[in-house]
């Protein structure tokens, strides 16, 4: 089933999340997703789930690719759960391209509406009247109310909700002991708050599984149909097999994890995997050097605007980077770590550039042509990716990428580095490229 809203901040993770946990709770297989380019959400969702979140996206890997992905995060489950972005209706620009409703039809599963009922009553019947017959190919099986103020507020909206015909699901009152903390991107990842995220989670299953009727839930999602077509898998490596690492057998990823660097999608590890490389985590936090072996690097998305101090205090592993003679893929906080500076701090040093907080919130999709070639990119190539961020970066020198109305990046023979998010199962060649230019251990010596 699909949890989406009539707009943002409407209670769409509130519910999801807490879903996904109180079905856990029950000894179901839970398997989470989420729709667009998110990467906090996703993280609540796997410690509700206990596996890891993933998105469906259909402008960052293609229509044909959603319901492939869905099957592969599915695979063993009981019930999958999807958290809708935005609106139901909101795609990309003036589009449904990429909407929850999207992915709804193209997964052929009923929507759960959620509805935040503070402030109204009997017009609530009127919102989801227009929501569940906008789109008639997109089914809306029953509403959520969150905030409900009282008993009385729940007994108006039920009523009107009833002569409209849509099933009331669940009423979830006001409770401000469920709220997470956010900052300036949305909530602060759980990565980043272990402890108090895992409890939060725990009040959110206790909530929905009180406020929610979950057989009823669970009736609504069983009625979705069989869903056929393949299940995605990683694709196998080339034929030329990649340089050895260490111990003679697979060469090793070095991708950066820790508090700074909690944003990546689940496919990329098992892309770099199937493409025949070992995947090691380090922490640019608390590492003082790269993993043995390291024949390449990925420094994915976070907030190392937070950490900046602490990033640049660690200058073993800051040099050792800026030293690294391997292929380097970095994208936004790793684009921010490997400029010069960031927020004047001193970072790695190995892009020409000063990255600087702003007040500017950049977003949004983009369609880009690759203006030369790098470890991940050939000159002329398009790539889809997605732009979420509120720093800014003065480069030296001409930019990577170039798509209408915008430029952004950094290349050259041993980095990709942009503001770019890329789903890398939409692009399977990426893992490929990197994994099969990655240095062998004799040569970092």
């Amino acid at each position: 089933m699909v949890i989406a809203a009539p707009s943002s901040g409407s209670g769409k993770t509130t519910v999801a999340t807490g879903l996904m946990a109180a079905l856990r709770a029950r000894g179901l297989r839970v398997s989470p997703h989420k729709v667009g380019p998110d990467y906090i959400d996703p993280g609540y969702h796997a410690l509700a789930a206990g596996r890891p979140g993933r998105n469906l996206d259909p402008w960052l890997v293609g229509e044909e690719l959603v319901a492939p992905l869905f099957l592969h995060g599915a695979a063993g489950c009981d019930v999958a759960v999807v958290e809708g972005v935005m609106g139901l209706f909101d795609g990309r620009g003036d589009t449904g391209f990429a909407s929850t409703a999207h992915v709804a039809t193209l997964l052929d599963a009923p929507v759960v509406l959620v509805v935040d009922a503070a402030r109204q009553s009997r017009s609530v019947a009127a919102v989801v009247h227009g929501f569940a017959t906008f789109d008639p190919d997109v089914r809306v099986g029953g509403v959520v109310l969150n905030r409900v103020g009282s008993d009385r507020h729940e007994e108006l909206c039920r009523s009107a909700l009833a002569a409209a015909g849509v099933p009331v699901l669940g009423a979830i009152r006001r409770d401000d002991a469920v709220a997470t903390p956010s900052r300036h991107l949305g909530l602060v990842p759980a990565a980043e708050r272990r402890a108090e995220a895992v409890a939060a989670v725990d009040r959110l299953a206790a909530l929905v599984a009180r406020s929610c009727d979950l057989d009823a839930l669970l009736r609504l999602a069983r009625s979705a149909p069989p869903l056929g077509g393949p299940t995605w898998t990683p694709p196998p490596p080339p034929m030329t097999p990649p340089t050895p690492g260490a111990s003679g057998g697979r060469p090793v990823v070095a991708v950066a994890g820790g508090a700074a660097f909690t944003f990546g999608y689940a496919e990329q590890v098992e892309l770099l995997r199937a493409a025949g490389a070992e995947v090691a985590v380090f922490d640019p936090l608390r590492d003082t050097r790269l993993p043995d072996g390291t024949g390449a690097i990925v420094i994915g998305g976070g907030f190392p605007e937070v950490y900046a101090a602490e990033l640049a205090a660690n200058e073993p592993l800051r040099q050792q980077v800026a030293a690294f003679p391997g292929p380097i893929a970095a994208e936004c906080a790793g684009l921010l770590y490997l400029c010069d500076e960031l927020d004047g701090q001193r970072m790695c040093g190995r892009v020409p550039g000063r990255a600087r907080m702003t007040s500017r919130l950049t977003l949004g999709y983009r369609d880009a042509v690759a203006l030369r070639r790098s470890p991940l990119t050939r000159t002329g190539e398009r790539l889809r990716g997605h732009e979420f961020h509120r720093t800014a970066v003065t480069y030296a020198g001409e930019p990577l990428f170039r798509w209408d109305g915008g430029h952004d990046g950094y290349g050259d023979p041993g980095v990709t580095a942009s503001y770019l998010h890329l789903h890398w199962a939409g692009a399977p060649r990426l893992a490929q490229r990197l994994v099969s230019s990655s240095r062998s251990p004799s040569v970092l010596r």
